[in-house]
């Protein structure tokens, strides 16, 4: 597809203005399609729908992106490694889903060591609180004698579930998190967690690159419909069991 011009798109501030085609997204930086509009609760669902995303920092327009190829981690192919197989058995926390979200977005905003600022600006907490009472966006929680010590959230649309950030304040509390989550989507027939752009740390836990093309035509219809989610008492055992089966299947 030709691009007619060179360079992102700007958004009318309606919206329902439509996104541009994602075959126009920029190849440098990779996946810049647009500037402007806004982060209402219709656009947002309208960009994850088309396997588009917000991206950006304070001073700047908000920045839409759909990046190929998409770094995403099937549900069933997380990798557990020795270590973290050792801290599932231990059960050092309480995984909850869809209790603390604002606590999770807030957990996600703080800054790293060494840096300056957050992405996760205020006005964007806002937004994926709006999805989150609609239903659409989850929490999955790390908790230690009740206090929220690590988690992620994202958003589910069709077969996929879009992760947006993690934050840990106990060594390991994201990645235990994460594994619960992966088996919750694997059995609920999601199809992919998607983890956006590449890092080392998600490649090590099993995540891969596909095509963007590949990663659109995963979304699909609806796996479930919008609204909390809440998983069956006994599934943390069920985890573990689930981590045993694949290590003895393993070679």
């Amino acid at each position: 597809m030709t691009r007619p011009f060179q360079g992102p798109f700007w958004l009318g501030r309606h919206p329902e203005a439509p996104f541009p085609p994602v075959e126009y997204a920029l190849e440098e930086p990779n996946g810049l399609l647009a500037l402007g509009g806004d982060l209402s609760l219709p656009r947002l669902l309208n960009a994850y729908r088309r396997g588009i995303f917000p991206w950006y920092s304070a001073g700047q327009p908000i920045l839409w992106w759909s990046p190929n190829p998409r770094l995403v981690l099937p549900p069933g192919e997380i990798r557990i490694s020795r270590s973290l197989r050792k801290r599932l058995r231990q059960r050092p926390f309480e995984i909850r889903f869809d209790t603390a979200f604002v606590e999770v977005l807030a957990g996600c905003a703080a800054p790293r060591p060494g840096d300056t600022g957050t992405w996760l600006l205020p006005e964007m907490q806002r937004a994926y609180a709006a999805l989150h009472r609609a239903g659409w966006a989850h929490s999955v929680e790390a908790w230690q004698q009740d206090r929220l010590v690590g988690g992620l959230y994202g958003v589910a649309l069709g077969g996929v579930f879009f992760g947006e950030s993690m934050f840990s304040r106990v060594s390991d509390a994201s990645k235990v998190a994460l594994v619960h989550l992966a088996v919750w989507l694997l059995e609920q027939g999601f199809r992919l967690i998607d983890c956006q752009v590449r890092t080392e740390h998600l490649v090590r836990l099993g995540a891969r690159e596909i095509p963007r093309p590949a990663f659109i035509a995963a979304i699909g219809e609806e796996v479930l419909p919008p609204g909390p989610w809440t998983v069956p008492e006994g599934f943390a055992e069920h985890v573990l069991e689930w981590v045993e089966a694949r290590r003895r299947k393993s070679p």
